[in-house]
Parts: C-alpha cells; structure tokens; sequence
C-alpha cells in the first residue's frame, strides 16, 4: 500500500535530518488512525501499523472484552467473543484487519502532513536547545518592530523574535526597524506553538559579557571579575582582581591607551565605566569603590555593614554623584551602606561630639555635688 520508496524516505529523514525513525512511524500510525475513523465513521477503536520490513500498511479495529458493556463501541462481552473464539477471556483484544483498497490517498496525504509537523517542531526542539545554550550570552538581532516602548527584534540566523522590553533598554537609545543591534539574551520563553527570546541591553550582565569578550585576560580567566552593579545609560562600576601578582587586572580591563574600555563605552553610548581592584580588606576596597573620587580614610563598623567615608570638601559631590548615584552604586558593588562626610563636616562633628562628653562630665560633676552636699 505504501510503497518501498516512502520507507527509504523514512531512512534519511533519520540519517540526515536525525528524526528517530520508530518515533516517526509511531505518530504516521496515530495520524493515519485518526485519518480513518475521519474518513470512514468508524467508532471502534482503530490501530494502524506500518511494517518497513515488508513495505505495507494494515488498518485494524478493535474491541476489548469484558463482562461488563461501559464502551459499546469498543468493548464486547464475553459470552459474545467466546461465540467467537472459546478461548477468548476478559481483558483479551479481538481485531479485525479493516483496511481498504482505496486507502493509499489518503495515507499519503496523512503521512505527509504528519512528516512536515515533525519536521517543524524538531526544528523548534533544536533552535530552543542551542537558544537555551545560549542564556547569558550576546547575540546579534535586527529591528523587525515597535510596539509601544518595546521593541521585536529578530535573532539572526535563528528566525526566532527577541523581545526588548522597555525595562532592558538603555534609556538614551532609539533603534529603527532594520537596524541591526547586540543583545543580552537573559531567558528563553516557550509559548507553545512559538518560542520568544527575552533580551537586554541594560543588564548588568550584558556589560560583564562585553568585557569578556574584549579583554582576553577575563576569557581566560587570569582576570576575575569580582562584581558588577550598573545604572543603565549612567555608570557601571566593576569591581576586578588577579591571583597572578605579574597581571595588572584593572590595566587589562581598560587596554592600551583606553581601546578596550573605549570600545565598550562606545556600544553602551558613552555609559561611563569604572574599573575597581577588588579588595578581601573592607576599607581599602569601600575607598576604591567610591571612584572618582578619593577618600582621605573609610571606616568600617563592627559588624561590618557600615562603612563612613570622609573625603575632602571639595570632592564631597563627586563622591556622592548625581543624584547620589556613584555613592549608591558604590554600596551595592561592596555590599555595605556607606555615609559619606566633607572632612571639615566631619571635624565639626567631632568637636561637637566632643563638646557634648564635655557637657555630659560637667552635669555628672554637678550631680555628684549635689548629692554630696545632701548627705
């Protein structure tokens, strides 16, 4: 009924497209099944069984038998199938081979549409498992459209739509359909019928991807990357080390007269980087962290949660930044609260610290008059 040239398709759909052959046969049989019954009213139950070996096609129905009738069209009762056959027992299949001459058209059809389906999601299957490799990676991808703040892009030599939320953007950005852009693909989304890539360009995530893909000495781990924290379209401040005291880990990270930082900062739209040696002492590494500014000393508290900063008078504003955004980032990259104080601020507090122990000794010098003198 089918002939040997469909089961040789079969064969290198297997070899070159990869598609298990005997999972292939298995959803051709349930498609043609449920081709027959469509076609020709049948409520029995249908099996339909495809033999490579000898290039054929049976169609069978079927009922169970049992004692009890729950499924007319699929059940018998016993005493019926031992009329039949005495050695039929409850639980036994009886079938009758119900394949017709005229089926040949329609199985073609049946495979075929099957066959396509399983070319389609095995090519779904793949593109979402070399996507899912793909999580935390930078991708390039085309404008296709705009709704709204977000835009849809096309993830190139995957067909697949990305989906740039207004949330992954850089503020500052304006893209046009057609253009071509390099994304942070943060998490794959399978919506059934179609597959969505969500990515970023404002991710801290996308800057750590950036810079090990510039600055060989991260590729290859000689660089390490201790820390990143970002405000998008403002300042990320990334925090490095060496175990290798012959490797200048803040000096690999910024290149050659600037070229590989310059290089980031150009894709991120001038964002402004800062590069941190990272640091296991508390104090220097809250000190360092505070770039551009310099602090004239740090100090941690006890538990080490707080750390205060005095920096000189006129470098209080740019140690805090605008909107008290280097300040912030500076917390967050050195998971610690930092309060940062002028010196001549901090002088008066001191002295006003001072003043009131001095003013505390007194009341207790007076206290202890006053209770002498009444005794």
């Amino acid at each position: 009924m089918i002939n040997k040239d469909f089961f040789q398709a079969l064969d290198i759909l297997e070899k070159e497209r990869r598609i298990n052959k005997e999972a292939l046969i298995e959803a051709i049989e349930a498609g043609l099944a449920s081709a027959y019954k469509k076609e020709y009213g049948e409520s029995r139950g249908i099996a339909v069984r495809l033999n490579p070996e000898k290039f054929t096609i049976k169609v069978y129905a079927y009922r169970e038998v049992v004692e009890e009738i729950t499924e007319k069209d699929k059940q018998i009762l016993l005493e019926e199938a031992q009329e039949i056959d005495p050695s039929y027992k409850a639980g036994s299949i009886i079938t009758e081979d119900v394949t017709p001459k005229n089926f040949t058209r329609i199985a073609a059809q049946t495979a075929k549409q099957v066959i396509i389906q399983r070319l389609n999601d095995l090519k779904k299957d793949m593109v979402l498992s070399e996507m899912s490799d793909r999580e935390g990676e930078i991708m390039t991808a085309v404008v296709r459209r705009k709704e709204g703040d977000t835009y849809y892009v096309e993830m190139t030599n995957t067909q697949l739509e990305g989906v740039l939320m207004a949330s992954d953007q850089i503020a500052s950005e304006n893209f046009h359909v057609g253009d071509s852009v390099r994304v942070y693909v943060k998490k794959i989304r399978n919506m059934g019928k179609t597959t969505q890539v969500v990515v970023s360009r404002s991710s801290a995530g996308f800057v750590r991807r950036l810079f090990e893909l510039e600055v060989p000495e991260i590729g290859a781990g000689l660089v390490l990357i201790k820390a990143i924290v970002r405000e998008p379209g403002y300042r990320t401040k990334m925090a490095v080390y060496s175990e290798d005291i012959n490797v200048d880990a803040v000096g690999a990270c910024i290149g050659n007269k600037g070229t590989r930082i310059n290089a980031i900062v150009d894709e991120l739209n001038g964002e402004k980087i800062d590069i941190i040696l990272w640091s296991e002492n508390q104090e220097e590494f809250v000190s360092r962290a505070l770039s551009p500014a310099k602090p004239e000393f740090v100090k941690i508290s006890e538990d080490g949660r707080v750390a205060k900063a005095v920096v000189p008078d006129d470098k209080l504003s740019l140690a805090i930044g605008k909107s008290g955004q280097n300040a912030r980032l500076a917390a967050k990259l050195t998971n610690v609260k930092i309060d940062v104080k002028s010196y001549s601020a901090f002088v008066e507090s001191g002295i006003a610290e001072a003043n009131s122990e001095s003013e505390n000794e007194q009341r207790d010098v007076a206290s202890d008059i006053a209770t002498d003198g009444e005794e």
